[in-house]
């Protein structure tokens, strides 16, 4: 795909300056850029490389003074952060902008498809599924019956989603997820056996939902596990059965969540969190990467650490304390060698 520079300019409102005619194919670091490559800066530390790279067009702020000329064209713009992110966007969707239906696939008889769908080869769309105008459905995803999902929504290639799950509208799903796998429920049998609780719940992700590969969101065992709008999960976690995440919530990688759990709006859980079944999370919490929750946290907009967690601040100045407990071992040793001496010496 190649644009000019006056196409460019055009789509993000900005001002030229260079050749308005010259092609871009590709995006990429100002650091790095090629000949025919479109780049930005927005950060001062890199300015340098304004004056050094290979790109053909550049875009920038509008108040960037230029300490001598420059080769490539320049776009000027108010903020070319966001600028830059809008063409991002639109790349990322002419790269991703599929339609029609592929061969081989299964689609069962009952299965409603909307308008505009792609659905890729040896995809499996099982009975009574509803996929809503303009999704994509990648190759290989299995799409389980009375499966529901909404409009512009994208799985990618090996999505597994069980039956009766809900999806709903400008989700993004990527490879190897599992949505509605069952819930770890088993019952503890006198004989030291376990039997089996079955799962009969479901999953429902609201709109403008995005799961990261690899993920994992059982099946309530009874009722829904549920995802609220606007939730961001990242690669490898795991969500056990009837949790409930809040609105807008953003969890990243190898996170836990244990079953019946209720996590707030607006909650940022770092990195390698645990987090035990059947307690609630208070909005807008912020729990740092690699904490053990094992209790409540009732008060809205504080900062956890450490495990099991406790408030950040205390976190910190105990972070503080165990980094002298070996001067403190040394200290409280000398001490009781000088009681000793002196009781000796009685």
């Amino acid at each position: 795909m190649q644009f000019s520079a006056h196409q460019i300019a055009t789509l993000v409102n900005g001002s030229l300056e260079g050749n308005p005619d010259v092609m871009v194919e590709q995006l990429a670091k100002i650091e790095e850029a090629s000949t025919g490559s479109l780049s930005f800066l927005s950060n001062p530390k890199y300015e340098q490389y304004l004056y050094t790279t290979r790109a053909s067009v550049i875009i920038i702020n509008e108040d960037l003074k230029l300490d001598r000329p420059i080769a490539s064209t320049l776009i000027r713009v108010k903020n070319a952060y966001t600028a830059f992110s809008l063409l991002l966007e639109l790349y990322n969707k002419m790269r991703l902008d599929k339609a029609g239906i592929e061969e081989p696939v299964f689609i069962h008889p009952s299965a409603k498809i909307g308008k505009n769908v792609y659905i890729g080869a040896f995809a499996y769309i099982d009975k009574d599924v509803v996929i809503g105008d303009n999704a994509k459905i990648y190759p290989h995803v299995y799409i389980g019956d009375n499966v529901k999902i909404g409009h512009d929504t994208t799985l990618f290639a090996g999505v597994s989603v069980y039956f009766d799950c809900v999806i709903g509208s400008h989700v993004i799903i990527h490879s190897g997820t599992v949505i509605g796998s069952d819930g770890f429920g088993f019952a503890p049998q006198e004989d030291g056996t376990y039997n089996k609780i079955s799962q009969i719940g479901n999953v429902v992700i609201e709109d403008k939902v995005e799961i990261g590969a690899n993920t994992v969101i059982d099946r309530a065992t009874m009722g829904s596990t549920i995802i609220r709008e606007g939730v961001k999960l990242d690669n490898l976690i795991q969500i056990a059965h009837n949790v409930e995440i809040g609105k807008h919530t953003v969890i990243a990688a190898q996170s836990g969540i244990s079953g019946s759990t209720k996590v707030g709006e607006n909650t940022v859980i770092g990195g390698q969190v645990g987090i035990v079944g059947h307690i609630n999370i208070a909005n807008g919490s912020q729990i740092q990467a690699q904490s053990g929750v094992n209790r409540t946290i009732a008060e809205e907009g504080k900062k956890w650490s450490g495990s099991p967690a406790t408030p950040y601040n205390a976190q910190m100045r105990s972070q503080v304390v165990y980094s002298r407990l070996p001067e403190l071992e040394r200290r409280l040793e000398e001490l009781e060698q000088l009681l000793l001496t002196k009781e000796l010496s009685k």
